[in-house]
């Protein structure tokens, strides 16, 4: 397709009104036609300044909308399955955010959809892999030159979790980026994972042990560790340290202006996901959108959805034991091959 994109941006919450802003101040080549939220009054003000775009309290209302030729969905992901399986019904493009799905059987169903639809129209919102540093160290993973990679220590660190953010949600929430970031950087699957729960913080709502530590095994051997700290109160911060046979490289850590003045010094940290992966966001839709347009997707598939869903279940399962727990995937079909 040639066209213009005429997007249906399906949540207006934090993650879709920054899309709604995105598609219209920033992306070439496409343009938001409608915003669908069950808060009418939020998916209004949300489109306010859009000509041409509509207000919709109903998904099924925007992907029957004639003027609607792509979906990017930013609702919760309980919701995602439904509007996924009507998108692909449609053989519409598709940016579905994380989670693709809640649990590794529903994902699987939009695989076997997309599957016998005969082509990928699901690209899922893993913007890591967008990211400069990400993708530095991927090329430096794949060209060898500093021999094979044998090991990642990552850490990611929020200021403070909202309210319902359930301990579960620590894996399938947050993990679940370093999930998909170990496969992007290694090309493997996770075969197993592991969690640890040691001294918690004071800070951490009931119900939630913050932080935790998380073991994780790729098919070759290549370990992985993963410090998740949502309550860090001090800012966002995600950063990973690789190391290879020749050599260590750190990504994410302090950047920005290092200022010295009136007797201090330092920089900033960034608040919250949105500053601190925003460009990468940017780079991420714009590649959907011209992948669309040549009638593929730009980035990491349904498979890549399914994947880290299975590997989140077998993450809260090791929650719950304290046991190394195996990531069990079906057969990958040959669509993703």
């Amino acid at each position: 397709m040639n066209e213009t994109l005429r997007v249906a941006v399906i949540g207006a919450g934090r993650m879709g009104a920054d899309h709604i802003q995105r598609l219209s101040r920033r992306i070439h080549g496409a343009e938001v036609a409608a915003v669908v939220d069950v808060d009418l009054a939020r998916a209004r003000a949300a489109i306010e300044g859009i000509p041409d775009a509509v207000a919709l309290a109903d998904a099924e209302e925007a992907l029957n909308n004639g003027d609607v030729n792509a979906v990017l969905i930013a609702t919760p992901g309980f919701l995602h399955e439904d509007i996924l399986l009507r998108a692909l019904e449609q053989d519409l493009p598709i940016l579905c955010e994380k989670p693709l799905t809640p649990d590794a059987a529903s994902a699987w169903r939009i695989v076997q959809a997309e599957e016998k639809l005969g082509r990928k129209r699901i690209q899922v919102g893993f913007m890591r892999r967008y990211d400069a540093e990400y993708a530095k160290l991927g090329e430096l993973v794949q060209n060898k030159d500093m021999g094979e990679l044998l090991m990642l220590h990552c850490a990611h660190r929020n200021p403070d979790t909202p309210p319902g953010f359930t301990n579960a949600m620590l894996i399938t929430d947050s993990v679940v980026h370093e999930f998909d970031a170990i496969r992007f950087l290694t090309g493997e699957e996770i075969t197993s994972v592991q969690v640890r729960l040691g001294k918690a913080t004071k800070n951490a709502p009931q119900g939630q042990h913050d932080p935790q530590h998380v073991l994780i095994e790729t098919s070759s051997g290549v370990l992985a560790d993963v410090e998740i700290y949502v309550n860090a109160r001090f800012g966002y911060e995600v950063a990973t340290q690789a190391s290879f046979e020749d050599g260590i490289v750190n990504i994410g850590g302090d950047s920005g202006p290092y200022v010295r003045r009136a007797g201090r010094w330092g920089g900033e940290v960034t608040p919250s996901f949105i500053e601190r992966f925003g460009t990468a966001y940017d780079v991420e839709v714009q590649a959907w959108v011209d992948a669309a347009a040549r009638g593929g997707i730009g980035g990491p598939s349904a498979w890549d959805g399914y994947a880290t869903a299975a590997c989140c279940e077998a993450g809260v399962q090791a929650q719950k034991s304290g046991e190394k727990v195996n990531v069990r995937l079906n057969p990958k079909p040959d669509l993703y091959s």
